[in-house]
């Protein structure tokens, strides 16, 4: 897997969140993209973000959030902040499976490059979905905090 280190610029997302876990991720984010979704009657929004922060290594659980740029004020707003990130691009596996390319991305990132690199990371990770979602050949991008090891 490729991991590429990035700059971004800071970025207001609104949605809904709830707590989650490594045993219920699937469920919940299926749950909370279709209240989502239907909260502001749309099939369809792009870009589409889904955020978990504060992973407990005792509990397994964290936080998770989904939703987009699309201004809402009855949603909760997150301010993405500005700073360095990983981005490692999946494909979903047979054409339709994200989770597992999810999952073996996230694998990767925390077990085997994320040790020996020059990095930190700071507990907060998103799938971005973007016009290449949707597109005949679909990729997402999962973006890690990430800061430098002071050495």
């Amino acid at each position: 897997m490729n991991v590429d280190i990035i700059t971004l610029e800071e970025k207001t997302v609104y949605g809904l969140w709830m707590n989650s876990s490594d045993k219920t991720i699937s469920k919940d984010i299926k749950l909370l993209s279709e209240k989502y979704r239907n909260a502001l009657s749309a099939e369809k929004l792009i870009p589409f973000f889904v955020l978990s922060r504060n992973y407990s290594e005792e509990t397994k659980g964290f936080e998770l959030f989904v939703g987009s740029t699309k201004e809402c004020v009855d949603m909760s707003k997150l301010v993405l902040p500005k700073g360095d990130y990983a981005k490692i691009t999946v494909k979903p596996k047979l054409g339709f499976f994200w989770g597992l390319s999810i999952g073996e991305a996230k694998r990767y990132f925390y077990q085997q490059w994320l040790p020996s690199s020059l990095f930190n990371g700071l507990n907060m990770e998103y799938e971005y979905h973007n016009e290449k979602t949707l597109g005949k050949h679909p990729t997402a991008d999962i973006i890690f905090a990430v800061s430098k090891k002071v050495i």
